[in-house]
């Protein structure tokens, strides 16, 4: 699990309730802040104007993808750059076809299907071109889900104002009785409450936390592609490890060097 995302949505939430506790009614505030028709309104209209934008598999794929940010998918750029040395060195030793034993105990599919290309003795700029293709079908669907919550995002506040202009309107038509303008405003704004926390609490933090799940991700696989592409033309294990360090920052290489491994959040687990 992702414990940053975990522990932000709930301080958020926590914040806001503790906003609200923290007045002179304590937790009998909380119930002011309650309106189902405001719910309905705004929660409600923006997930149906959310589905009115997509087909309804692509939508469910959509709700589903929040897993993606809450449960911490990891990629380990240093492992990752390892395990190429490692591969680097069998090439070297036993040459290319050995290394159709090793990729028999790798996991990541990606690496797999690059491995299984180089050691079919495909000619390196296909072997670049079907891995970044299958690379960039993965970014796109990624990029799917981040827009899915930033419609989210975009929808929410939309809906708010939409909700309030609602009570504002009842509000006027019975303005002959003063008593009601007050709770009839108050309702009103319950609306932009919801909109702004669906849009802030929700939407923007699960976008933000999918793309950098998905900037990740594309790193580790382009390591990928640039690790088996130097294998494939025979360089220097040396040579690669050096190469392939390149993508690090400052912090992950010395991490490395120092035998040490560094997760980042990433992967993709949906569509």
């Amino acid at each position: 699990m992702d414990l940053a995302t975990i522990i932000g949505l709930i301080v958020c939430f926590g914040m806001v309730i503790f906003g609200i506790v923290s007045g002179d009614l304590g937790f009998a505030a909380l119930g002011n802040f309650i309106d189902p028709a405001s719910i309905l309104i705004t929660i409600g209209g923006t997930f149906a104007s959310v589905l009115a934008m997509y087909s309804m598999n692509d939508y469910i794929s959509g709700l589903k993808s929040i897993t993606l940010a809450i449960k911490g998918v990891k990629n380990n750029e240093n492992e990752t750059i390892s395990n190429i040395i490692n591969l680097s060195n069998v090439a070297r030793k036993e040459g290319l076809l050995a290394l159709e034993d090793a990729a028999s105990g790798i996991e990541d599919k990606f690496l797999k299907k690059g491995i299984l290309l180089v050691v079919d003795g495909t000619d390196p700029d296909l072997v670049r071109a079907i891995l970044e293709t299958e690379l960039t079908c993965i970014e796109g669907r990624h990029k799917k889900y981040i827009a899915f919550w930033e419609n989210i995002a975009a929808m929410g506040p939309a809906w708010g104002m939409i909700g309030t202009l609602i009570g504002l309107v009842n509000m006027l038509k019975n303005l002959e009785d003063s008593s009601t303008i007050g709770p009839n405003m108050a309702v009103a704004l319950l609306t932009t409450l919801y909109g702004s926390m669906l849009a802030n609490w929700i939407g923007t933090p699960i976008a933000t936390k999918l793309k950098a799940n998905n900037e990740a991700e594309v790193m580790v696989k382009e390591v990928m592609i640039e690790g088996l592409l130097s294998i494939q033309a025979g360089e220097n294990p040396r040579v690669i490890e050096e190469k392939l360090k390149s993508f690090l920052s400052p912090k992950q290489r010395e991490s490395m060097e120092n035998g040490e491994g560094e997760e980042e959040g990433g992967g993709e687990n949906v569509g």
